[in-house]
């Protein structure tokens, strides 16, 4: 068993992980301020961009949620893994070769399980493609041919086949020295009825499925043969890498242009897919084998940077049949949770993407797309094709069915506009009465939650910390961040300002941190770069909360107008010392009047020239930290 990987590997590791390109895998993230990126926070549902990615400093920080850390933290949370399993998979990228302490280096062995099942996957893939070169995969053949999709298109796409044989491809993947359980866990083989270890795929055309950031997790396998009793597609059973509700075939093809293009277009299959691509439209996407999901929409908002209604777009594409009308009312579900804007492409005759565009050409493809109708619209018009509109009766009855789905709208104009637009759609001429019935089934809804809500216990407030008013606050945080961020050039004075000028207990510890991984001067020099400062400071920090608050403090742009520089760390130190030299006149002050001239004279006189030599060192700061000097 391998030891403890060595400090000086774990430091290279992380010097040679980009953290921006790291984390760019899984969220989209765009420049805010100088040296600063932010995107949505991948670890909890949020409207509004908090998840703050700082390259220079090698570190991240969610002021919504509060995580934070290195690139190997984020490693570690994003997919569950241990430091070491986080260490080996980021080694493999970056081409750094681990030792262990008590011997040994990156081998098989120490391998994680994860990286032992991605692997696997991608070794399938590879056999999978080759075999769709053999005569036996003649039928797969002919069913991409018929769908227009040549031998470019399925290497593109990396299109495989799935041979006859029980335990083809289990018998070369153990040949490769994978093991059963390796097989069984990561769906790529099953136990038969009677013990014997097979493949999960025959007979199939096979698609690989990857994760962001372009890992093989699973396939998606299409019935070829009219005597395979399975079904038409099979996917990849649930396992540590394969999370099919969080999983959208193609984003790994797509993210770049659905970040580009601020539209992300969802279809419903792998051959969709497949003919969206082709047909100029690259940032089409499908979920993989089941129903969108709230979690998927947790993908697209990511991969979006999802914060303006009034930028970027998510496209339904549904069948004109029934069966897609009722897939739209149930995408309308997550329609609120979008702040974009969403809508629905529809093909009147039923064609889906890939036989439309084999039908008409890739034009057709591209029209349907800009043919888009709002989501809300079409989810408004499949509800009153339930009801007979020739009878007030049923018209009525429409109009109380459809009155939830425009309430569902976030924006109070839309919501009019479409309360008008209904009332053109049934035919009752009468904007007034139409409009109001839609408000007032709003505020029924929303008066009995009122109701419940009043009758329920109210949530305790957390009070406030008021161990230092706001401006004290706000200039420790920022002595603390140009001291994490600029360590160069907050050298060694940073470490001579005692620990008392630190009011707040929080922002003391933190200053402690320092002072234990070295100082800002030595610690910077036995790091040899800002972002090991960080990570030195943030290990000495001990316990997760003040660990959070050095990456928090790592990450957050600096209250500068201009690049930062010598002078103006000057004035922050500076204006720390001021505030301390304020708060000791204040206290000198007090001690004063207190005092009595005549039988206090040798005290009074000596704390009153202290008192006089305080304020001429307060003015001296006090310039400094104007910038004056």
């Amino acid at each position: 068993m391998a030891g403890r990987i060595r400090d000086a590997d774990v430091a290279a590791v992380r010097d040679r992980s980009p953290i921006a390109d790291i984390i760019g895998d899984y969220v989209q993230l765009r420049p805010v301020a100088s040296g600063q990126l932010r995107g949505l926070c991948p670890f909890h549902d949020e409207k509004t961009p908090s998840f703050n990615v700082r390259p220079q400093v090698g570190a991240y920080h969610c002021f919504g949620c509060g995580v934070g850390g290195d690139v190997i933290a984020f490693v570690r949370a994003i997919d569950a893994l241990s430091f070491p399993e986080a260490v080996e998979r980021l080694a493999r990228r970056a081409g750094v070769t681990l030792s262990y302490e008590g011997g040994g280096v990156t081998s098989r062995v120490v391998t994680s399980q994860r990286q032992r099942l991605l692997d696997a996957h991608r070794a399938a893939a590879e056999f999978y493609t080759e075999r769709l070169a053999s005569t036996e995969a003649r039928e797969g053949w002919e069913f991409l041919a018929a769908r227009g999709f040549d031998q470019e298109a399925a290497s593109r796409f990396g299109v495989g086949y799935a041979p006859a044989g029980w335990d083809t491809l289990t018998r070369h993947l153990m040949g490769r020295h994978f093991t059963a359980a390796e097989l069984v866990l990561g769906g790529l083989a099953k136990q038969s009825s009677r013990g014997r270890l097979i493949d999960r795929f025959h007979r199939r055309l096979v698609w690989p499925i990857r994760d962001l950031a372009g890992d093989v997790v699973g396939f998606g396998a299409r019935r070829l043969a009219a005597d395979d009793p399975g079904p038409k597609y099979l996917n990849t059973p649930e396992s540590p890498l394969f999370k099919k509700a969080s999983l959208l075939y193609g984003a790994d093809l797509a993210r770049r242009e659905i970040a580009r293009r601020y539209q992300v277009v969802v279809v419903e299959g792998y051959t969709d897919v497949m003919a969206c691509h082709l047909a100029g439209v690259p940032t089409a996407v499908a979920s993989c084998g089941t129903a969108f999901g709230s979690e998927h929409v947790t993908v697209l908002r990511r991969l979006l940077m999802d914060q303006s209604e009034h930028r970027g777009e998510v496209v339904f594409t549904f069948d004109g049949d029934e069966a897609g009308r009722k897939a739209a009312i149930r995408a309308f579900e997550f329609e609120e949770r979008f702040v974009t804007q969403t809508f629905v492409a529809v093909e009147p005759s039923g064609l889906d993407p890939c036989d439309l565009r084999m039908a008409r050409g890739d034009g057709a493809v591209r029209d349907l797309v800009a043919g888009r109708l709002p989501l809300v619209e079409f989810a408004i018009r499949g509800k009153l094709a339930e009801f007979n509109l020739d009878t007030t009766e049923g018209r009525l009855a429409a109009l109380d069915a459809s009155a939830p789905l425009i309430n569902r709208l976030k924006d109070r104009g839309l919501r009019h506009r479409y309360a008008v637009n209904l009332d053109n759609w049934l035919g009752f001429l009468d904007e007034e009465f139409v409009v109001r019935r839609v408000a007032e089934h709003s505020a029924r809804v929303n008066g009995g939650a009122a109701s419940r809500a009043g009758s329920a216990r109210p949530a305790l407030l957390r009070p406030r910390d008021a161990t230092a008013d706001d401006a004290v606050v706000a200039v420790e945080r920022e002595v603390l961040k140009v001291a994490l961020q600029y360590p160069g050039l907050a050298g060694p004075a940073f470490d001579t300002l005692p620990a008392e000028l630190f009011t707040v207990p929080a922002h003391r510890a933190v200053r402690t941190a320092m002072m234990t991984a070295g100082g800002v001067y030595a610690g910077l020099s036995a790091a040899g770069d800002v972002a090991g400062w960080v990570s030195l400071v943030a290990t000495a920090a001990g316990e997760d909360e003040l660990r959070r608050l050095v990456t928090g403090l790592a990450v957050e742009a600096v209250f500068c107008d201009r690049d930062v520089d010598d002078r103006y760390v000057d004035e922050q130190l500076s204006r720390i010392q001021e505030l301390h030299v304020t708060r000791r006149i204040t206290e000198l002050k007090s001690r004063v009047q207190r005092l009595n001239p005549v039988t206090d004279a040798e005290t009074f006189k000596h704390a009153y020239g202290e008192l006089i030599a305080l304020e001429q060192h307060k003015r001296q700061l006090r310039e400094r930290g104007l910038g004056a000097a």
